[in-house]
């Protein structure tokens, strides 16, 4: 039994008491007639207003929705930003392999990586989150695709380049994710 129904019991248990009590005392008083004239009075007496359930909430209940609230906007906003970051970031490696395939298809025709002095396929049009570039090496058999992330965009300070043997590379300058060069490989992920 619950603290509630418990106190409710003793309650009820009580009212109980006090009435035999006090129609005993009416008895004794005013004869047999005395409780009959108590209880058609407080027929017509209002009763005291009973308790009722609250349709609202208690501060606390309030207070301690607002704090797991703001312990899952502190946990999940850092987590979403990182998310869309990283979805961003496939826009760029998958430009970039693109672009490269794209460079082997033309120097299979060419025999090297140049259209005069650029390369021999146009980089990647500028999207929202990246601006794309191609450098020559000297005897145009080399090239470097570079895709960089734009100021104000959420991936702001990253660099990914590709060259002609496929070899990946990762630069992060202020970038939110703080790594140092990747020679190697992209970051895709947070380190």
């Amino acid at each position: 039994m619950s603290g509630f129904a418990k106190r409710n019991a003793k309650r009820h248990s009580l009212t109980t008491v006090c009435n035999c009590f006090v129609r005993y005392l009416h008895t004794q008083t005013h004869g047999s007639k005395g409780y009959f004239l108590m209880k058609q009075q407080s027929a017509t007496r209002p009763t005291t207003p009973t308790r009722y359930a609250s349709g609202g909430f208690t501060l606390i209940e309030v207070m301690v929705t607002v704090v797991i609230v703001a312990i899952l906007a502190a946990v999940g906003i850092p987590n979403y930003v990182d998310y869309v970051r990283r979805g961003n970031i496939q826009d760029a490696v998958g430009s970039l392999s693109n672009h490269r395939t794209q460079m082997e298809q033309y120097y299979q025709d060419h025999r090297n990586y140049a259209n005069g002095t650029d390369c021999g396929i146009s980089v990647p049009a500028t999207t929202v989150n990246f601006s794309y570039s191609c450098a020559l090496g000297g005897t145009s058999q080399t090239y470097t695709t570079t895709a960089t992330g734009r100021t104000g965009s959420k991936v702001a300070g990253f660099a990914y380049t590709i060259n002609e043997q496929g070899t990946q590379g990762s630069t992060c300058t202020g970038c939110a994710w703080g790594f140092s060069a990747q020679s190697s490989t992209w970051v895709l992920r947070k380190p």
